[in-house]
């Protein structure tokens, strides 16, 4: 049984990882390729190195070695959507449920991570008491 559900989580977390890649790869070649959009937000001179950012840390949430770090890197990514989606006066819940997706997958991954989490929060530590 163990073994089936090592293998679902296997294939559910790079399913997972596959659909991210499908969606910030489109993204980052639109920031090489498509100045008038960030020009608009007023990221014109930022936009090289955002899509820069944003390859190298999907590239590192793809592999797990690197998985949590790319994780880390993905949600401060996708923070900084949000706050330029709050800044534009538009909806944050495409950013948020990615933000949503990404540590989902994560976690998929790397059930460590969870535990982690959860066994060093300190307000949780506080609430055990």
């Amino acid at each position: 049984m163990e073994l089936e559900i090592n293998k679902f989580r296997k294939i559910a977390g790079w399913l997972i990882a596959l659909a991210l890649l499908t969606m910030f790869l489109p993204s980052a070649y639109g920031k090489f390729t498509n100045p008038e959009q960030y020009e608009q937000m007023g990221l014109a001179d930022w936009r090289i190195i955002i899509g820069i950012g944003e390859l190298f840390s999907i590239l590192l949430f793809l592999f797990p070695r690197t998985n949590i770090l790319g994780t880390i890197l993905l949600s401060s990514y996708m923070g900084g959507a949000i706050i330029i989606h709050m800044m534009g006066a538009t909806s944050i819940l495409v950013p948020a449920g990615v933000l949503i997706v990404v540590w989902a997958g994560s976690i998929i991954r790397n059930p460590e991570l969870f535990f982690r989490l959860v066994n060093n929060c300190p307000i949780l530590r506080f609430i055990r008491r």
